[in-house]
């Protein structure tokens, strides 16, 4: 991180800050104890405050009990990207920002020094501690952006302030919330709202989307699924063929699923926005690392597969890994073990019944189904919980199975997808 003085933090954030007496600076942000690198400071968030005395032990310049956890993290990160001259992108969609974000960082990578977010850091804690990471030769900062409400991507652009912002897709996710798919564009379209002049969006062709890429002062790049003109699998990848603007770009990719492709696209938009050479892509594609429980694809004893998708889910992304599971079983048997989506308000059920169907129409023989929603998945073996649905493995699937487990975060089902690999199929 670009040190800051521990007085500068102080003045920064109201709380009460206790220094190591050695210290008279922080050159890096945490708030978990156990992450503590000496110089760090260490921000209390919530029952953080009672690992103060192990911040300290690990070599934490200060620790940091704020008045407001958030709002102290928003002006740590906010003080230390204003104080760099690197592009920011910010990525949000209701579906792909974490892959899209990924593959970004990895098509960046070999070009410019880069940082970029960790996992799925998305919201008021982890987008401050993306730019907490920014360092004095740092020239690009690739961001993800989540949201549960209108207004909150627009908070998170206030204090990373992007030049770029790529939205990745529009679907019916936080509908509990936002009560239409209209509103979760609205929501979604703050990232190109907050963008500056001269700046560049990257977006989907949807229409929803339409009213709000009106701006004449910034660049809106456009990319739709006739875009990707060739996804041929190969034994550890695929070789994808984009149309990026007016040029095609050939790439060999450590992804199998087709859907990646359009992730793949829009980060390849991002990408030449920043002013990277397109023609040397391949450099940074051929190190593409995924972040866990994305579509992570595991060999099983019997010449089975487990796909474990198992980090979130909506409807979009549901039926997307359920075609995905469809092309990668071959000959092998399809059982699906799918979690209940969250946060999809009145028409939960109705959407629940859709992805049944599209389980169905993808030929998929097992679906197990996990949490009381996930009923509405049809002609399903039922379960309330993870837990429930670990103790039914070994009368569900055989040896060679083709195997898919996806649900929404709060389900917790990586802890099925380890014991899919323990039976052993």
């Amino acid at each position: 991180m670009i040190p800051l003085a521990l007085d500068e933090i102080e003045a920064l954030c109201p709380g009460r800050l206790d220094r190591a007496p050695w210290a008279d600076e922080a050159t890096g942000v945490q708030v978990d104890s156990r992450r503590i690198d000496e110089g760090d400071l260490f921000v209390a968030v919530a029952d953080g405050v009672d690992f103060l005395r192990h911040a300290f032990a690990r070599g934490a310049s200060a620790v940091l009990a704020p008045d407001n956890a958030f709002s102290a993290l928003a002006a740590l990160g906010s003080t230390v990207r204003a104080r760099s001259s690197a592009k920011v992108v910010g990525i949000t969609g209701s579906t792909g920002k974490t892959s899209t974000k990924d593959i970004l960082a990895a098509l960046c990578g070999p070009h410019e020094a880069t940082v970029a977010a960790e996992g799925g850091h998305n919201n008021e804690i982890g987008l401050p501690l993306t730019l907490a990471r920014i360092e004095e030769d740092t020239k690009i900062v690739v961001c993800e952006m989540g949201m549960r409400g209108i207004g909150q991507i627009a908070e998170l652009c206030a204090i990373a302030r992007p030049e770029i912002g790529v939205i990745t897709s529009i679907g019916p996710v936080h509908l509990k919330l936002l009560g239409t798919v209209e509103r979760v564009a609205e929501a979604k379209a703050e990232v190109v709202a907050t963008l500056p002049e001269g700046g560049t969006a990257v977006a989907p062709d949807e229409p929803l989307l339409e009213p709000y890429l009106a701006r004449d002062d910034i660049e809106v790049r456009r990319f739709r699924p006739d875009d990707v003109l060739e996804f041929e699998p190969a034994k550890a990848g695929a070789h994808v063929r984009l149309r990026v603007g007016e040029r095609e770009v050939e790439l060999d990719v450590p992804f199998t699923a087709r859907y990646q492709a359009l992730n793949a696209l829009a980060a390849l938009h991002a990408y030449d926005a920043l002013g990277l050479p397109v023609d040397e892509a391949q450099s940074g594609a051929s190190g593409i690392t995924l972040s866990r429980w994305r579509g992570e694809e595991i060999e099983l004893p019997g010449g089975g597969l487990l796909i474990n998708d198992a980090y979130n889910a909506n409807p979009v992304s549901m039926k997307a890994a359920l075609a995905h599971l469809e092309e990668r079983a071959g000959d092998r048997r399809k059982v699906a073990i799918l979690g209940e989506m969250a946060e999809l308000g009145p028409e939960a059920p109705a959407l629940h019944a859709e992805v049944g169907r599209a389980a169905a129409h993808h030929g998929v023989e097992i679906v197990l189904a996990v949490g009381p929603l996930a009923r509405e998945y049809g002609e399903a073996r039922w379960v309330e919980t993870a837990e429930e649905a670990v103790t039914v493995l070994d009368d569900v699937l055989r040896p060679g199975d083709a195997v898919l487990v996806k649900a929404s975060r709060a389900l917790g089902l990586e802890r099925v997808a380890e014991a899919v690999e323990a039976v052993r199929v």
